[in-house]
């Protein structure tokens, strides 16, 4: 019976968790569609704040959404990508009251005799938890990230809003087809949830970039951690935007960025690993001028193939060998890739590997134009229409958006270097059989699950 008092409990939340998100999507999709089609003018830079407000207030998977939409050129009007952006670094907390109870429910009515002490306030607030300071009885500093109340039955009804507003728009522009991007993220947002699924994830990433002497990895704490309560070792450090305003050098700008590069991309190219949130608010500057990684929960394991595959594709464009191109396409799984396809295709591609051939020391984009990639994806856009659209495969989803995402950041950072070095110093020997086995064994150390 208590079982199934849990399970109506869930129910019902989803239900008003629809009901709650139903307005807000479905004045997004209006308000576009009225533009789109019918050329109607709406203020959207006032609703563009209203949402922002009703997502931060919400918390879970929507504003998630909204967090990798801004990462993405052209995905939504500019009004709403600027407001949405705030809600990487400035979700709004709960209180106390919410806090004691769900201490109480993850370690006991006496969890605070295992704390020297707790923060009442929160020290930070994202999308699906906050983040306390405390400290142990040994002294430890540790940060506490509490899950939200209700979350799996908030992301089950946000997921069904975002397939709604996914399927709206696909019938306005048919370039992108969503079914595998809607898949992919619900995989994603679902294994966030676990997060001792996160702990191990923190784990990998310390032994992936032990090596790495710039960037820093929390530790996660075993006997204070359950499935909604993740507590780790205290880094210190400051925002990336708040160090960027105090004008730091370019030897400084560089170090961050060279840092963050080997972040992202030692792990995909030596274990096929990647970090599929690549915002502003996951990582800090530390006083020495090396970086603090954060947040593990949206992880993505890659089949050695497709790594191969990403290189190849690499390769296919520095040689203009067209029909590897091709075949790498189909690697990373574009069903029935024509000639046509791939072409289009090939735009996006040489405008992300671009710098990476480029021997020599550079900004990552060297335009004028400040938004990173627009044209060029409007571009792409434009040709995937003409030839009636593509399916993205899942494995495209987190490895665009960082791609992107990190772009965007090294074009906040005006960092200079030259990113073809870096670039063959990470994937130097490439072998796909020993990615395999590195792969198996440092999953198998850090106890992560499969990817689904």
């Amino acid at each position: 019976m208590a079982e199934k008092g849990r399970d109506e409990a869930s129910f019902f939340g989803s239900v008003r968790r629809f009901a709650r998100t139903s307005g807000a999507v479905g004045g997004i999709a209006a308000r576009v569609a009225g533009e789109r089609v019918f050329g109607i003018k709406t203020d959207r830079a006032a609703h563009a704040e209203d949402l922002r407000q009703v997502l931060g207030g919400l918390k879970g998977p929507l504003m998630k959404v909204a967090q990798i939409l801004t990462t993405i050129p052209d995905a939504l009007p500019p009004e709403y990508a600027a407001e949405l952006s705030e809600l990487q670094a400035n979700a709004p907390s709960m209180g106390w009251p919410f806090v004691r109870r769900r201490m109480a429910g993850e370690l006991g009515p006496d969890w605070q005799s295992r704390f020297q002490t707790f923060a009442q306030e929160a020290a930070a607030a994202a999308s699906l938890g906050q983040v306390h300071k405390a400290v142990l009885p040994d002294g430890q500093v540790v940060a506490c990230k509490l899950q939200y109340p209700d979350m799996p039955s908030t992301v089950e009804a946000d997921l069904r809003q975002l397939k709604i507003a996914m399927a709206i728009y696909h019938r306005m522009d048919n370039a992108i087809q969503h079914d595998e991007i809607y898949k992919e993220l619900s995989e994603r947002l679902r294994e966030e949830l676990d997060y001792e699924r996160e702990a191990a994830q923190m784990r990998l990433y310390q032994a992936m970039l032990a090596e790495v002497a710039d960037v820093h990895v929390p530790t996660p704490i075993a006997d204070l951690t359950t499935n909604r309560l993740l507590t780790m070792t205290w880094l210190d450090g400051g925002s990336l935007q708040r160090w960027l305003d105090t004008e730091p050098s370019l030897e400084a700008r560089n170090r961050v960025a060279e840092a963050l590069f080997r972040a992202w991309y030692v792990p995909f190219y030596r274990y096929g690993v990647i970090h599929g949130d690549p915002h502003l608010g996951n990582y800090q500057v530390r006083p020495d001028g090396s970086v603090n990684l954060l947040d593990f929960g949206a992880i993505r394991v890659f089949p050695p193939s497709f790594v191969r595959g990403v290189i190849d594709l690499f390769e296919a464009v520095r040689d203009g060998d067209d029909g590897r191109a091709a075949e790498a396409y189909r690697n990373w799984g574009f069903a029935d890739v024509t000639p046509e396809m791939a072409n289009v295709l090939n735009g996006w591609a040489r405008f992300l590997y671009e710098p990476l051939l480029d021997d020599r020391v550079r900004r990552i984009q060297e335009t004028p134009d400040g938004q990173f990639g627009r044209s060029v994806a409007e571009e792409v856009h434009s040709g995937l229409k003409s030839i009636g659209g593509v399916r993205p495969p899942r494995e495209f989803v987190l490895m665009d958006r960082s791609a992107v995402g990190l772009g965007s950041v090294f074009l906040r950072l005006k960092a200079e270097l030259n990113w073809s070095k870096l670039y063959r110093e990470v994937t130097e020997g490439f072998d796909i059989d020993v990615l395999a086995e590195r792969q198996a064994a440092a999953l198998a150390a850090a106890g992560v699950p499969p990817t689904k």
